[in-house]
């Protein structure tokens, strides 16, 4: 089945805001120029319009405040009698009661992109057996499940049952690596500089690095630099956890910028302590600069990362673990040496994330 003049739907739970611009961005104006070069149109349902970056050359349906993204795609592709060939969710629940609400009167392949983590320590009973339920009630509705890491993928048949092996497929996160300026000058050895890219949020884990660097000898701390970038509602309590410990000197809080492509290289390590993760675009972004990067053991960050090669990996809310890595690294007793761009210029592109991508639609 070929591309041309196909009419896709892509629903995406994902908020269009200027100065939070990252690596999905940068996919979805990339799919969408590639999808006009084709001749394939996209509807696309975010939650609200925007015309930053390339998105003045989309086709976008805000979802009105009173109603959800799921409800929105409902009522205006009924309204106007819209058929698509392909409908494309995107940070939206798996194996809920609207995908069959979708099939009532759509004839579309249903692909659902699952780019949501897991609790670190699963779901509860309670949690698992509703799952489960929903696996049987409404898988039959998506015709393709994709997960965006192996981790993810496994999580799917994990949750929904393993008889939906045959319909799963892992199509990882790819970045813009042209656009991330690499570092070029050498690491330093001892005391280098660290960044943490983040959403401030309680399951990001910064409180563990902080508390990691906390019990860091004093000498560590008088000359250690961590800036910190990102916004969100844990942001208040991570301040005043760092103005509690006298950390202040430590810890900078940048904000949200929109040129993160621009910051990594200013750095040598990349510090992500978090809690739960899909597959990180942080941790390729940084790679893609030459950073290596400081993780957790969560999610797909060991599908990119290499312990002692390419970063480190410890185990997650392991505060002391966090804290020997970092004083290790700081004191020069071990160091990355590798170029970190290499990976993800083989692996991990926007390019090969895209041409996956596409062809999902051929089926």
């Amino acid at each position: 089945m070929g591309l041309k003049a196909k009419h896709i739907a892509i629903i995406c739970n994902y908020e269009l805001l200027e100065d939070r611009v990252g690596g999905m961005d940068h996919f979805f104006w990339n799919f969408n120029k590639i999808c006009n070069e084709k001749q394939i149109m996209i509807d696309w349902f975010f939650p609200n319009l925007a015309s930053h970056g390339e998105y003045d050359k989309f086709n976008i349906i805000p979802c009105p405040k009173h109603l959800s993204l799921e409800k929105n795609f409902l009522n205006h592709s009924r309204a106007n009698n819209t058929q698509y060939s392909h409908i494309i969710t995107h940070f939206i629940e798996l194996c809920t009661y609207f995908f069959a609400e979708i099939k009532k009167h759509q004839k579309a392949k249903i692909i659902a992109v699952d780019h949501n983590p897991r609790p670190l320590k699963g779901y509860t009973l309670k949690k698992q057996l509703k799952k489960r339920l929903k696996g049987i009630l409404y898988s039959k509705h998506i015709d393709k499940f994709i997960g965006v890491s192996e981790y993810t993928s496994r999580a799917i048949l994990k949750d929904f049952g393993s008889f939906l092996k045959r319909k799963i497929q892992t199509v990882y996160n790819g970045v813009l690596i042209d656009e991330i300026i690499p570092k070029v000058d050498e690491r330093r050895k001892i005391n280098p500089r660290f960044l943490v890219v983040s959403h401030l949020r309680y399951s990001k884990g910064i409180q563990d690095l902080i508390e990691a660097v906390n019990i860091l000898p004093d000498f560590i701390k008088n000359n250690l630099v961590i800036d910190v970038y990102g916004a969100g509602p844990y942001e208040d309590v991570l301040k005043a956890k760092v103005n509690t410990l006298l950390l202040a000197s430590v810890f900078s809080f940048k904000g949200s910028v929109s040129n993160l492509n621009e910051v990594y290289c200013k750095y040598d390590y990349m510090l992500l302590p978090s809690h739960m993760e899909c597959f990180s675009l942080a941790i390729l972004e940084s790679l893609a600069a030459n950073i290596p990067v400081i993780a957790s053991n969560v999610g797909g960050n060991e599908e990119a990362i290499t312990h002692g090669e390419n970063g480190y990996i410890f185990k997650a809310k392991d505060i002391s673990a966090l804290k020997e890595i970092i004083e290790t690294v700081f004191l020069g007793n071990e160091q990355i040496k590798i170029n970190t761009r290499t990976l993800i210029k083989e692996s991990f592109s926007i390019d090969t994330m895209i041409k996956k991508h596409i062809e999902l639609i051929r089926f």
